[in-house]
């Protein structure tokens, strides 16, 4: 099978591997959608694996059951399944307190997760068994059923911090998160939206999710956006904050622009090593409550899939590059850029989509 293999940082080669094995009690999925995830392009540009390559990455994945064990039962050949990364025991602490994204059993946390960046994928009967595989509509494309992915995170993200009317919600960070946050929010009845990036580009774009006003913030002096957020905010702060790209800086920024009693959200994940330095005196006297997002459970899992297929979400707005696989590096450099908001991979097309 063809498959987009990484041989170190930056060094990404679409060859030929051997498709996998059918499991006894599994099933192989023929990968006919794949997103290009911001984790995806931080792990494919840096020592992720610290030197044990080659690996396959993509963990956004789609596509229809190509072969099925004598032992599985569950699906059958030709269904369309989108295949959610998380998989939960459902048995631990953490699962039955309705915390299912914090799974305390690391050997059911490793069942699914990567290797979507190729034609085919197994998926075992151990992750069978614990779930997270959904079925696509039938009217639903399997590239906008891809974005289920990284709906769930989102959407859960929301949800815990409660986010509703009459909020006024800064994000920071105009990416493909930074979008689904703010289409999701005024779905929720956010009534004021703020986004700040460096990119110009990347928040013009995001306009057209429902993001009211735009700072483009200045590297040289972070101050410029959190007195830009005051001013629109006549000097008092935005009720909620979220700090969704990978930097500390960012995080650190977020504390100045939420109000008295607010809410910061510490949604990207920053380089692993690195420390936020932050103001704990702002912290304690203005009752600023900060909290850490990472995952969905798996009902916010199944409720954020079943928005992502639904007509209420502009799955087309979003998608702006469809590639072949072939084209992932170029679709790396489209993200990175700003010029996509989200590119869908499609393993089995040869042909370019601009």
């Amino acid at each position: 099978m063809k498959a987009a293999l990484m041989y170190g940082p930056n060094d990404i080669r679409v060859e030929l591997t051997k498709k996998p094995d059918c499991p006894e009690d599994g099933l192989i999925l023929k990968i006919m959608a794949v997103g290009l995830c911001g984790s995806d392009i931080r792990n494919l540009t840096s020592d992720s694996r610290k030197g044990n390559y080659p690996f396959i990455y993509g963990h956004e994945i789609v596509g229809c059951v190509d072969e099925i064990g004598p032992k599985q039962t569950k699906y059958k050949v030709g269904q369309r399944l989108f295949l959610f990364p998380g998989t939960y025991c459902m048995e631990c602490d953490n699962c039955i307190s309705g915390h299912s994204e914090n799974c305390e059993n690391e050997h059911v946390a490793k069942l699914a997760g990567t290797g979507g960046f190729a034609q085919y994928i197994a998926v075992g009967g151990e992750k069978i068994h614990y779930g997270g595989i959904y079925e696509i509509p039938d009217h639903v494309s399997y590239e906008a059923a891809s974005l289920g992915e990284p709906m769930t995170s989102v959407f859960a993200c929301l949800e815990n911090a409660k986010i509703g009317y009459p909020d006024t919600l800064v994000i920071i960070g105009a990416g493909p998160i930074g979008d689904f946050m703010a289409s999701i929010a005024k779905t929720r009845g956010a009534k004021r939206i703020i986004m700040v990036d460096l990119n110009a580009h990347r928040l013009e774009m995001a306009k057209q999710f429902g993001v009211d006003e735009i700072i483009v913030s200045k590297l040289d002096n972070p101050q410029f956006a959190i007195d830009e957020v005051l001013r629109l905010t006549g000097g008092k702060g935005a009720d909620k904050v979220i700090s969704a790209t990978p930097a500390n800086a960012t995080q650190a920024q977020s504390l100045h622009m939420v109000k008295k009693g607010g809410l910061v959200v510490f949604f990207g994940g920053v380089p692993k090593g690195s420390m936020t330095e932050l103001d704990t005196n702002l912290i304690h006297y203005n009752n600023i409550w900060i909290k850490g997002h990472f995952g969905a459970s798996y009902d916010q899992s199944k409720r954020a899939f079943a928005l992502a297929c639904s007509d209420d979400f502009p799955a087309d707005k979003f998608i702006t590059h469809i590639l072949p696989l072939d084209e992932i590096n170029h679709g790396i450099e489209l993200t990175k850029t700003g010029e996509a908001i989200k590119v869908v991979l499609h393993p089995w097309d040869e042909s370019f989509y601009p």
